[in-house]
């Protein structure tokens, strides 16, 4: 971890989807993490979700490991959980490339991936092999671009992919798929909910929504009530961003979702306006520009019980979850709290 700074620009160089297949291949290997010590536990930022113990609320978003090939390799470098996927139905392809971009300049990436992935059987085979005492695995399930009927892949995947799940996000907020977004309008996501409701077992892992952050007025409060009536039980808040805030880079008119930095000031109000929305009934997982225990923080005090991030690992290396977990270790002593729990919602 602490060669990367030397590793980067020889990353860099390469076409950036490209480098990410190459990372995934290595940590197949075992290379930058088969000799990593086991992290000591952290009694202080370990935080209770939807009936699941995290070890601590930093986790890897979805889009990093899509196949599911190397979430065991990502859990030994201090992050508290793993969402793998998008995963749908049947294999894709995705949108045509190059669909992935860096933006150094801004420390952004755009990506229009298209839920690019091997498919559901494919990853349920890695999942059954996984060893679930190793860390906490989530499931990030999607729709099929040429699905007749979207709303019955969610279910489906629901139902397949539970029993391998600690779990399971049901994602409607990439803007790559055309009309996907257009399930977080009230009525369309009723009937998603109310399948997703039914494909439930009781005995079943808890399901998460994933939103985008590009929402209008009253959207979030329609997200809530429809999530509180259908028994879901967190919110990830938020996706990528179609808008464009002032960019520096090259690449700053591609098309696509832009993550990263600029993404922070966006991700962060959306946070505050969910929490606003929900009055603290329903659990929020924060999404989005998060680089620094700083960051981490400002989530969590603004009522996020966890914290995902993907982007800020491109530029910062895979150490970043270790350092913001330090850093939040030394936050909750300063502040004189005894668990990291009693900082969710705090700030007024």
């Amino acid at each position: 971890m602490a060669l990367y700074p030397l590793v980067r620009p020889l990353a860099f160089a390469l076409d950036a989807e490209k480098a990410h297949r190459m990372t995934i291949a290595a940590l197949k290997l075992g290379i930058g993490t088969a000799f990593t010590p086991q992290p000591r536990d952290i009694p202080e930022l370990r935080i209770k979700v939807a009936g699941i113990d995290f070890p601590n609320p930093i986790g890897l978003a979805a889009g990093f490991d899509k196949d599911a090939e190397v979430f065991e390799q990502m859990l030994t470098l201090k992050f508290g959980f793993v969402e793998v996927g998008t995963l749908t139905h049947k294999p894709q392809e995705g949108n045509p490339k190059p669909r992935l971009f860096r933006l150094v300049e801004d420390r952004a990436v755009i990506n229009r991936m298209g839920f690019n992935n091997q498919g559901q059987d494919a990853a349920l085979g890695r999942l059954k092999r996984r060893h679930k005492t190793r860390g906490i695995v989530g499931v990030n399930i999607g729709a099929n671009k040429d699905s007749a009927d979207r709303i019955a892949d969610y279910a489906d995947g629901i139902r397949r992919m539970a029993p391998v799940a600690d779990y399971l996000t049901v994602n409607i907020s990439s803007p790559n798929t055309p009309g996907l977004r257009q399930l977080q309008d009230e009525g369309a996501l009723r009937a998603l909910l109310s399948a997703v409701e039914e494909a439930r077992s009781d005995d079943g892992p808890p399901v998460f929504l994933k939103v985008a952050p590009d929402l209008g007025a009253g959207e979030p409060d329609q997200i809530v009530r429809a999530a509180l009536d259908h028994g879901i039980d967190a919110i990830i808040v938020a996706n990528t961003t179609v808008s464009r805030p002032t960019l520096g880079s090259a690449h700053a008119g591609e098309s696509g979702g832009l993550s990263g930095a600029p993404l922070k000031a966006l991700a962060l109000e959306a946070l505050r306006t969910f929490r606003a929305a929900s009055g603290g009934k329903v659990t929020l997982i924060a999404a989005g520009g998060v680089s620094t225990a700083d960051d981490a923080w400002e989530r969590i005090t603004a009522g996020a019980s966890l914290v995902q991030l993907y982007s800020a690992m491109v530029y910062e290396g895979p150490g970043i979850a270790r350092r913001i977990v330090q850093g939040l270790k030394e936050r909750v002593k300063r502040e004189g709290l005894k668990s990291i729990e009693e900082a969710v919602g705090s700030a007024r």
